[in-house]
């Protein structure tokens, strides 16, 4: 008969999976940076990146677009997951819902909103696009709150059950503004931002985003061990010195503060925030902050890769959604196997 491990072998070999997973994804990332300055339009090899970094001998085109384009869009890229899977991660451990993501509580709905109510009624100039989708995302989230805070109840399914109805009444305003839309340039711009895309990624638009990302990964990364103890039973997380509704308005506001930040320039990017976290679970077998934080590297290999191929597969870019929707309902679908096999 097989003999239990110790408890120092058993921890042991948790540090060392999460030593291995953290390494890999660490190499992927980095193999994925590279891919992601190459591979484009413009093509650049290796020794030329290498120069240009260096201060060797390089073609003034190449070094415009390696600095110009290439550098802010893989950053870009990378930042957009890292936020969707931390933010898909956490969300589904406060909301104790495998199925959460940055939708549940209406943030995409809302920047959606903001980005057709810019595009309708104001021009739909590009800081003012980015401008109104972040406001919309961000008041969004603050009206479900106030829902939560309006009713005694400040359970779970009243977060989702507010949520969901924020949710509804964007979608009504937004097609309301799609009635409302020239169908040959205004609706063809709600649609296309709400696919997603890199291709008008500069570093001015880098730098107005890359501070407010800092200061919502910055505040989730400060309130990490009470998002851990969210995801106990309430009255536990009490217990244990928990103040639940203004973490968990601290942590929904952090969280959704990452998301808007960059889907406000990047448009609507499907599935990354929910698919993440399970490919952390499934790979680390914890659920725990650590695993939000290999969640949000996983969010960022994820869209580094999908954006290499949204620029290579087709002639013309393709949305960036298009591709992480083709992965992400096989992988839902293998999710669904799984639990009706009590596997999970």
């Amino acid at each position: 008969m097989p003999v239990a491990p110790s408890e120092p072998d058993a921890v042991r070999a948790v540090r060392r999976r999460f030593a291995w997973c953290f390494a890999a994804v660490g190499a992927l990332a980095a193999l994925a940076f590279l891919f992601s300055f190459c591979i484009g339009k413009y093509p650049l090899t290796v020794e030329e990146i290498g120069a240009i970094l260096f201060g060797g001998e390089v073609g003034q085109l190449k070094r415009d677009v390696f600095l110009n384009l290439r550098v802010p869009r893989a950053v870009m890229s990378f930042l957009t997951g890292v936020g969707l899977g931390l933010a898909g991660s956490v969300y589904q451990i406060i909301f104790k819902n495998p199925l959460a993501a940055p939708d549940i509580i209406g943030v995409s709905s809302g920047a959606n909103l903001g980005a057709a109510v810019a595009v309708v009624v104001f021009g739909g100039s590009t800081m003012l696009l980015a401008s109104s989708a972040f406001v919309g995302g961000l008041l969004v989230t603050f009206m479900v709150i106030a829902l939560v805070r309006m009713t005694d109840r400040n359970s779970m399914a009243t977060y989702i059950l507010a949520g969901v109805v924020m949710k509804a009444v964007s979608e009504s305003f937004i097609m309301m503004l799609k009635f409302f839309a020239d169908p040959e340039k205004e609706l063809a711009a709600i649609e296309y931002w709400s696919m997603g895309s890199f291709s008008n990624m500069t570093a001015s638009k880098l730098a107005v985003v890359f501070p407010l990302f800092a200061v919502g990964l910055a505040g989730v990364v400060l309130l990490r061990r009470q998002v851990t103890l969210l995801g106990l039973q309430e009255d536990e997380s009490r217990m244990l010195g928990v103040r639940v509704r203004g973490v968990r308005i601290g942590v929904l506001a952090f969280s959704t503060l990452m998301v808007t930040s960059t889907v406000c320039v990047t448009g609507l990017i499907a599935f990354v925030g929910l698919i993440a976290p399970h490919i952390a679970r499934l790979l680390l077998k914890r659920n725990s902050f650590p695993v939000c934080v290999f969640a949000s590297l996983v969010g960022g290999v994820i869209l580094l890769v999908a954006d290499v191929f949204a620029r290579t597969i087709y002639s013309a870019e393709v949305p960036i959604s298009i591709l992480t929707t083709l992965v992400g309902v096989p992988f839902l679908l293998y999710f669904i196997m799984r639990r009706q096999g009590g596997d999970a």
